[in-house]
């Protein structure tokens, strides 16, 4: 049985749990249908996908996507039945905290909300509300259960962006909400990288020039040593009028434009000469960097970073992904291993989020493997993820590799791990992505005593911490 909070009819006719698992559950049932406070007669068809929206003198015009990121661990937990009316639980309190909102179930675990305001604030405010909403346990058949929302929201002035465009920034914004496991705010009237592909294709060659791009670092720390082992070298791109473009934008792109390499020579560049300074205050890390997997047939581009390393005298590292080697497996094993006979650092990195091949993985020059942060996530939630990660434990120390775990961000995990035998962990429970002269600081404050007395310790401080820092 649901609470009775959200089984009260909306507009006094159809219930929450009725209007939310009709689209789920009935298999002749139109996956679109539209849940509205307004009006039932709203909810009958789903507003055209393709017509512009109409031109108003001023407001604005929000396009929401709700997405349940724990939904496929709550399902293996309670089942598809209960897991259904813990959608409707959810629908019922988005519509009676919204309730000018038009809200569409799409998918198993996502909802569509579209409303309008009078400024660009309300569309935070309403993200702002709905976690805190959600910050209390969702009840289904007499118990609580977590339920992890994501919310992204697209949002335009009234008037000046068709609606199929408002529907692919929502859908653009949700990956990045992804990607950086918070919820996002995409404001429209300022630009849209995504959606702008050709002139932010033009403006990227110039970024490096212009010094629009710029590094952030995020620690790992071993968890044995308790101490900062090394880093990874993130890259971003401050656009002078976009403002930050994000990586999932501009990555891509620079590798469909063969700009790749040029932008990979200039943060390595970069990460050499920070790396040095970071050495000079007494912390001699290695700093990893990310390569993409075309660069691992370009031998130009071998033979300048092999230089520049050997000339910078830096502690670096390289992460590459295996998928990455699978387009030229021979060449590529080939290239990373003449990185490793120059001192650079191997890690693969993502493993478990694409094809994991044991063939490559043996013949790889790598000496770390880190743990994707799907199967990190849901390690205290799920009983098959805790088996994956240990099997991948095991796995790497045989083949004498350390392992890293990527999106550590509680202590429930962080304690699992280290029983396991995890060597290190990376995650916004330890640090989120910082600029270097904060990655500076945070080195020489040594947060890293674990020890019950000491209430500074990066352990004892929630992931909300590092998120709002």
């Amino acid at each position: 049985m649901v609470s009775a909070s959200t089984t009260k009819c909306l507009s006094g006719q159809l219930s929450t749990v009725e209007l939310a698992t009709m689209p789920l559950l009935a298999a002749n049932a139109d996956a679109h249908d539209v849940v509205s406070n307004k009006s039932l007669v709203d909810a009958t068809l789903p507003p055209p996908k393709n017509d512009p929206i109409r031109f108003a003198t001023s407001g604005w015009t929000f396009l929401g996507l709700a997405e349940l990121s724990n939904f496929d661990a709550l399902r293996r937990r309670i089942g598809r039945a209960q897991v259904a009316q813990m959608v409707a639980e959810v629908v019922g309190r988005i519509a009676a905290a919204l309730p000018a909102a038009r809200l569409q179930v799409i998918g198993r675990a996502s909802i569509e909300i579209a409303f309008d305001g009078d400024a660009l604030a309300e569309a935070q405010d309403a993200v702002d509300q709905l976690g805190r909403l959600f910050a209390v346990p969702v009840e289904v058949a007499g118990e609580p259960h977590t339920v992890t929302m994501l919310f992204a929201v697209a949002s335009a002035p009234l008037g000046h962006t068709a609606e199929v465009r408002l529907i692919e920034e929502a859908e653009s914004t949700m990956e990045q909400a992804r990607i950086e496991q918070r919820s996002v705010v995409r404001d429209l009237s300022v630009g849209s990288p995504a959606f702008d592909k050709l002139t932010l294709a033009r403006e990227l060659g110039e970024a490096i020039a212009n010094r629009e791009m710029f590094l952030h670092y995020q620690p790992k720390v071993h968890v044995r040593r308790r101490e900062i082992a090394s880093a990874e070298a993130l890259v971003r791109w401050q656009h002078p009028t976009r403002g930050l473009v994000y990586p999932g934008d501009f990555i891509p792109l620079a590798e469909e434009i063969r700009q790749i390499g040029p932008l990979t020579l200039w943060t390595l560049e970069r990460v050499i000469a920070d790396q040095n300074i970071i050495a000079a205050d007494g912390h001699d890390l290695t700093i990893f960097i990310n390569i993409s997997g075309q660069l691992l047939g370009d031998a130009a581009f071998v033979d300048r970073a092999c230089a520049l390393v050997r000339a910078g005298e830096a502690k670096i590292g390289f992460e590459i992904t295996e998928t990455s080697v699978i387009r030229d497996p021979q060449v590529a094993i080939a290239h990373l291993q003449i990185f490793a006979d120059v001192g650079i650092t191997i890690a693969i990195d993502d493993y478990g989020a694409g094809l994991s091949s044991l063939a490559y993985l043996k013949q790889l020059p790598a000496r770390e493997l880190k743990i994707d942060k799907l199967f990190v996530m849901q390690l205290t939630s799920s009983h098959r993820d805790p088996l994956i990660v240990r099997s991948t434990i095991d796995l790497a120390h045989a083949l004498e590799m350390e392992v890293t775990a990527e999106g550590v961000e509680t202590q429930a995990a962080l304690a699992l791990l280290t029983v396991m035998g995890c060597d290190m962990v990376q995650g916004y429970l330890i640090s989120r992505p910082i600029a270097i002269d904060a990655f500076r600081k945070f080195l020489l404050e040594d947060h890293l005593e674990l020890g019950e007395n000491n209430v500074k310790s990066m352990f004892s401080r929630p992931a909300s911490f590092w998120k709002s820092a």
